[in-house]
C-alpha cells in the first residue's frame, strides 16, 4: 500500500469556520467521519478568549461596516469565484501593489556603495537574482486556488504539524523586520520632506501608526483578499508615476560607465554577495504567496497562477532596483547626494529630485505612503502565522495581532532609526537562508512524493494533526540545510569556512549551500519516514 494514500474513509467532509462573535468549542475545524471527540480526530478545542464586555466589544470591531473575520479556516470550493483572465491581471495587480514601494529599492543601493560593483554587474545582480526570487513566490502561490488554504497552513503537509510551527516564527519575523524597516524609511523621508522640523523618531513612530492602522482595518476586512484585489488595481500607479518623475530628475546623475573596483577574487565574491542579497529582496514573501490566491476558483491554471505571480514582482523589483543602483553610482559625483546619504535615505531621496521644488516634496511624501503597501499585506501574513501556531494564537482575533504587532514596530523603528542600511545589509540574507531550505523541502515534497508517484493532497486535512505528515525527515533536512547556509554564510559578524573560500576575501553562498544540503538529505529521510512511520 502506498504510505502516501489516503484511505477513503480518512476523507471526511470538512466545516469552513467563521468566526462569530466568541470562539467557542464548537469551533472545531476538521472532524473526521464517526470521531466521538476532537482529541480522536487530532484537534484540541480553541479556548474562549474574550468574554462579558470584551466579547462584545471584540463582536463590534469585527462587525464594523458589517464586516467580519476570517482566520486560518480553509476557503471551500463554494466560496470561490472564477474570475477567467481578469484573475490573472488581479494577480499581476496584486503584487505590482505589494512590490513598487521604496523600501525594496535600498538593497539596489548596496551594490556600488558596499560591494563596490560597477553598472554592469550590479544591474545582471538585481535583474537575474530578482527573477529567481520571485520564482518561490510564484510557486507557493500555485497552491492557494487548489487547497483553499493558506500558505503557513499548507505549510503542514510539506513540514508536519509541529515543525511547520518553526517555518512560521521564521514568517513572523520576516514581516516584522520588513515593517521595522518601511517604518524607518518612511519616517526618514517624512523627516527630510519636512526640512528636520519632524525629527526622524517622530516620523517612524507616524509610519508606524498610519501602516498599523491600515492593517488593522484591512485584518478584519470581510472577504479581505478580494478587497486587497480591487485596492491593488491603483495602488500601484501614483508609486510608478513617482518613480518616473525620480528617473526624470536624477538620470543625469546616474554613472553607467562605472566600472566594480578590487581585484578579480574579490570582484567575484562581491558579485555572488549582493547577488545573494537581491535574491533575499522578495523571497520571504514565499511564505505568504498562498495568502492573496485562496478566493480564486479550483479550476484555476497553475502556470498562469505562476506566471501572474511571478511577473507581478518581477517587473516592479527590477525597476525600482535598477533606479537605486544608478543612485549609488551618481553618489561619488554629486557632492548634494553625497551629503543626503551621510544623514539618511530620505534625505537621498529628497535630493534626487532636487530642482522640482515642493512637486519633489510631494513626489516623496508618494514614496514614503507606498510602505503602506508593503507592508499592510506582509502584517497580514504576520497575523495568520500567530494564529497557525496553536489554539490561543488562534483564538486570538487577527485585528488585535496586527495591533500589537503596530507597536512593536513602533518601538524598534525608533531605536533603530538611524541603521537602515545595516538592516538591510543583515537581516535580508538572513531571510534567504531561512526560506531557501524550506523551499527546497516543499519542491522536493510536491514533485518527487506527489506529482511522479500520482498521489494528491488531502487538503481536508488540514487541521488534523494524525492525518499530516510527522515531520521528522522535514525538520532534519531543514536544520540540515543551515549547517550548510552557515558554513556557506559571509556576513558582518559570521565568515563561513567555505564562504571565504570564494574570491579574495570572501561571498556569501549560504542560501545556495543550505539548498543543496536540504534537496540532497530530505529525499532519503522522507523515504525512511514512510517507511518507518506511514506518513
Amino acid at each position: 500500500m502506498d504510505p502516501l494514500a489516503y484511505s477513503e474513509s480518512d476523507r471526511s467532509p470538512e466545516r469552513d469556520v467563521e468566526k462569530q462573535g466568541e470562539l467557542k468549542e464548537s469551533s472545531i475545524n476538521v472532524i473526521s467521519s464517526g470521531s466521538a471527540s476532537p482529541e480522536r480526530n487530532g484537534t484540541v478545542p480553541n479556548p474562549t478568549l474574550f468574554k462579558g464586555r470584551l466579547a462584545r466589544w471584540n463582536d463590534k470591531i469585527e462587525g464594523l461596516g458589517g464586516l467580519e473575520a476570517r482566520g486560518i479556516a480553509r476557503v471551500l470550493p463554494k466560496d470561490q469565484q472564477d474570475k477567467g483572465l481578469m484573475g490573472y491581471l488581479q494577480m499581476i495587480n496584486l503584487w505590482m501593489g505589494i512590490d513598487l514601494n521604496i523600501p525594496n529599492a535600498v538593497p539596489g543601493l548596496l551594490g556600488p556603495l558596499l560591494f563596490k560593483l560597477g553598472w554592469v554587474d550590479s544591474i545582471c545582480c538585481v535583474i537575474f537574482g530578482n527573477a529567481l526570487s520571485c520564482c518561490g513566490t510564484a510557486y507557493m502561490a500555485t497552491f492557494g486556488a487548489e487547497s483553499g488554504n493558506r500558505t503557513m497552513i499548507i505549510n503542514r503537509y510539506f513540514m508536519g504539524y509541529w515543525p511547520s510551527k518553526l517555518i512560521s516564527c521564521f514568517n513572523i519575523l520576516n514581516q516584522l523586520g520588513w515593517g521595522i524597516a518601511g517604518s524607518i524609511i518612511a519616517g526618514q523621508a517624512f523627516s527630510a520632506v519636512s526640512g528636520g522640523s519632524l525629527s526622524i523618531a517622530v516620523g517612524c513612530a507616524i509610519s508606524a501608526l498610519s501602516i498599523g492602522t491600515s492593517r488593522v482595518a484591512s485584518s478584519v476586512a470581510h472577504q479581505g483578499t478580494k478587497s486587497r484585489l480591487r485596492w491593488a488595481r491603483y495602488a500601484w500607479i501614483p508609486q510608478l508615476f513617482a518613480f518616473c518623475v525620480l528617473v526624470g530628475s536624477a538620470r543625469s546623475h546616474f554613472d553607467t560607465s562605472l566600472e566594480s573596483m578590487g581585484p578579480s577574487g574579490t570582484v567575484t565574491a562581491n558579485r555572488c554577495s549582493f547577488f545573494a542579497l537581491q535574491y533575499s529582496v522578495v523571497i520571504g514573501f514565499s511564505a505568504a504567496g498562498a495568502d492573496f490566491s485562496v478566493y480564486f476558483a479550483k479550476t484555476t491554471s497553475k502556470r498562469l497562477t505562476f506566471l501572474s505571480t511571478w511577473v507581478g514582482q518581477w517587473l516592479p523589483v527590477m525597476f525600482i532596483n535598477i533606479i537605486s543602483v544608478g543612485i549609488a553610482t551618481g553618489i561619488a559625483s554629486t557632492p548634494a547626494w553625497r551629503e543626503a546619504y551621510d544623514i539618511s535615505s530620505g534625505a537621498l531621496l529628497l535630493a534626487c529630485y532636487d530642482g522640482l521644488g515642493g512637486f519633489g516634496s510631494f513626489c516623496v511624501v508618494i514614496l514614503a505612503l507606498g510602505s503602506i503597501a508593503n507592508n499592510a499585506p506582509g502584517t497580514y501574513s504576520a497575523a495568520l502565522s500567530l494564529q497557525v501556531l496553536g489554539r490561543y494564537g488562534k483564538a486570538v482575533p487577527r485585528w488585535l495581532w496586527c495591533f500589537l504587532i503596530m507597536i512593536l514596530e513602533i518601538i524598534c523603528s525608533v531605536v533603530g532609526r538611524n541603521h537602515v542600511y545595516d538592516i538591510f545589509e543583515n537581516m535580508l540574507p538572513l531571510i534567504g537562508v531561512y526560506v531557501s531550505p524550506w523551499l527546497a523541502i516543499v519542491v522536493t515534497e510536491h514533485l518527487l512524493f506527489h506529482v511522479l508517484r500520482r498521489v494528491p493532497f488531502d487538503w481536508s486535512a488540514w487541521e488534523d494533526r494524525k492525518r499530516l505528515p510527522v515531520g521528522l525527515a522535514a525538520l532534519a533536512a531543514y536544520l540540515i540545510g543551515w549547517a550548510g547556509a552557515i558554513i556557506g554564510m559571509y556576513r558582518v559578524w559570521w565568515h563561513g569556512p567555505v564562504a571565504l573560500k570564494i574570491g579574495n576575501s570572501g561571498g556569501d553562498i549560504g542560501a545556495w549551500m543550505a539548498i543543496a544540503f536540504t534537496s540532497l538529505t530530505y529525499p532519503p529521510l522522507r523515504l525512511m519516514e514512510l517507511r518507518y512511520i506511514g506518513r
